[in-house]
């Protein structure tokens, strides 16, 4: 009788000890699709493992299979992808439904099952876009607008440039407004922009527009690194790189590696940008400043008449009275404060769209992340913070985390031309 009561247990242990169902997730969760438009189905069991799997769609009397698959051996966890266009369907209203079983032999050997439906409605109707703005005129390391509609709400739209893309935001009017980027360091050849356009179906439109680019041919210098700005400036960075003793590997160590993080972060602050424009007209210039360096000089650093590195110089270098007060160039939010690695004490402005402005070398800060501040409030002072040789400001202007050329955005007549003119 023990020996009967103990079988009988363990089988019941045995049957039930699995009566958890597979957890599924069906993914993108969206209220429309494409036919084309690629969903994954992932599944897990971490009892008896994924027996079974079956995807389906159903369209009025119409079901349709779209996945049905026995897994043997039983794993832990399957993913499986598919599309639409296969299933047949018209547009319009269907359901899609999900079965996954396990290999549990609870149910009577049947195992637990896990079914998901999602009523969704099948659009393959790409967005059709029409450019409204004229005179699309933009050089190599600027900017410009180009104003558009769409016939339907978009999940995305804006303009690529290569890999890199430029939302459009939505005017009060329905239209929507882009401002661009040729990228200083782009092949004119390359430069082929294109508008596109994504709705909630995952159906895309792309189409060319008329533009005229114009190349830019970008100054060069050779730059002379002494051991008195060593001696001066690396220290700021020994913590950074304890193991790098020779100061001169540390230079070029930040001048390389720490640039590229920090270009790689102004992508970051690109993110936390406003969808509605907050700037008004054109952008402050520090007073009474005299230029240094401008934005897409090419620099060439040596060491005792041994060249030692090369790097591209994106902004323009302001030289005033020292410690000099530092205006806000325009409408904006404080995205970041704080030591910005060869930008040394540094302000970034958010002024919505896309579009940044940072002010760098900084010997004092006066605002702090958060703050709303006006064209003309004092962000900080002057200084040579960083890796300037001297008491500077360099200013920069970023769209989407690309800097561009400043000297643009100063002109109220060229913002009125290329960029406010075509949606006001």
């Amino acid at each position: 009788m023990l020996i009967i009561l103990a079988g009988a247990g363990v089988g019941a242990y045995y049957f039930t000890r699995d009566m958890a169902a597979p957890e599924v997730q069906l993914t993108p969760d969206r209220p429309a699709t494409g036919s084309k438009r690629e969903f994954a189905v992932t599944a897990g069991d971490e009892g008896s493992g994924v027996r079974t799997l079956k995807v389906s769609v159903l369209q009025g009397q119409k079901e349709t299979t779209i996945i049905q698959k026995t897994y043997d051996p039983a794993p832990k966890s399957i993913q499986e992808k598919f599309t639409l266009e296969q299933a047949g369907l018209r547009e319009g209203q269907f359901d899609i439904v999900v079965v996954v079983a396990d290999k549990s032999v609870f149910n009577f050997g049947a195992g637990n099952t896990t079914r998901i439906s999602r009523t969704m409605n099948l659009d393959n109707r790409a967005p059709v876009i029409n450019v409204l703005s004229q005179a699309h005129i933009i050089k190599q390391g600027g900017a410009c607008g180009v104003v558009y509609q769409v016939n339907k709400d978009v999940e995305r739209s804006g303009v690529m440039v290569g890999d890199m893309f430029f939302p459009g935001y939505k005017l009060d009017t329905g239209n929507y407004a882009c401002i661009f980027a040729f990228p200083w360091n782009m092949d004119p050849s390359r430069f082929q922009p294109r508008l596109f356009a994504e709705d909630s179906a995952g159906n895309e439109r792309s189409i060319s527009f008329r533009y005229q680019a114009r190349a830019t041919k970008f100054k060069h210098d050779n730059l002379n690194v002494g051991d008195e700005f060593l001696q001066a400036k690396m220290p700021q960075f020994e913590t950074m790189y304890p193991d790098i003793k020779d100061p001169v590997a540390l230079y070029v160590k930040v001048n390389r590696d720490v640039r590229k993080e920090n270009v790689a972060k102004l992508f970051e602050f690109a993110s936390k940008t406003s969808p509605k424009m907050l700037w008004d007209g054109a952008f402050l210039r520090l007073p009474n400043a005299a230029p240094r360096a401008g934005f897409g000089d090419g620099r060439s650093y040596f060491y005792k008449n041994q060249k030692i590195d090369e790097e591209t110089h994106l902004g323009v270098d302001l030289a005033s009275l020292e410690n000099a007060q530092v205006p806000a160039a325009n409408n904006g939010r404080v995205v970041f404060t704080g030591f910005f690695g060869i930008y040394g004490n540094a302000v970034v402005l958010d002024h919505g769209w896309g579009l940044q402005t940072i002010y760098s070398h900084l010997s004092q800060i006066r605002v702090k992340e958060g703050d709303e501040v006006k064209k003309g409030d004092i962000l900080g002072n002057t200084g040579a913070t960083g890796l300037a040789a001297g008491d500077h400001l360099h200013f920069g202007i970023i769209l989407q985390g690309i800097e561009v050329q400043p000297i643009e955005w100063w002109d109220p007549h060229w913002i009125k031309d290329n960029i406010t003119g075509k949606f006001q």
